[in-house]
């Protein structure tokens, strides 16, 4: 009876901190990283497709990104897309390779990133919490329909409340990493 709601509890945590680091890998740093295209879709026959099935993205150095698309006509779609994609990034092109420099960013502009990281990771303990909080609901139905006893309850609460602490310390741990990266120069 307790088993499946602690892993799927378990489970769906898990799922929330992948999220995080989703949308964590999205923030650019300053720094050349292949995960920072992986929003970028490209019109492919007629598909929208992520950049990465249609070339290949690779670090150079520190602070460059190199495209090689797969088919030559590709450049162009690869170019606009990366260009019209929000990230303040302006790719040039080198015969059938694309090169893609990462602009330093402002102080300014570490701290408003910065601050997304922070409500990023604020949402993510929210969301983690209220995974707890359904969990121990469950809890308490079973309670309420006499499948599980007092202290059974309140030990599978234990266990639930150690695995959020679990979460959430992830969280903190990501959020940290994170924010010293923006902060570097």
């Amino acid at each position: 009876m307790i088993e499946p709601i602690k892993t799927n509890a378990e489970n769906k945590m898990k799922k929330a901190l992948e999220a995080l680091q989703g949308e964590l890998a999205k923030l650019r740093t300053g720094r050349a990283h292949p995960s920072l295209l992986d929003h970028v879709r490209i019109k492919y026959y007629e598909n929208e497709v992520p950049l990465n099935q249609v070339a290949s993205i690779t670090v150079s150095d520190a602070r460059n990104l190199m495209i090689a698309p797969w088919e030559k006509g590709m450049v162009p779609a690869i170019e606009k897309a990366i260009m019209t994609a929000g990230l303040g990034l302006n790719p040039t092109t080198s015969g059938t390779n694309i090169r893609v420099p990462m602009p330093a960013l402002t102080e300014e502009r570490r701290k408003e990133m910065a601050k997304l990281v922070k409500n990023e990771a604020e949402n993510s303990r929210v969301g983690i919490r209220n995974l707890r909080r359904d969990a121990n609901n469950h809890l308490k139905d079973l309670l309420k329909k006499k499948e599980i006893s007092e202290d059974d309850e309140r030990h599978a609460q234990d266990i639930i409340q150690k695995i959020t602490d679990k979460y959430i310390a992830e969280v903190e741990r990501l959020t940290a990493i994170k924010e010293k990266e923006l902060m570097e120069v």
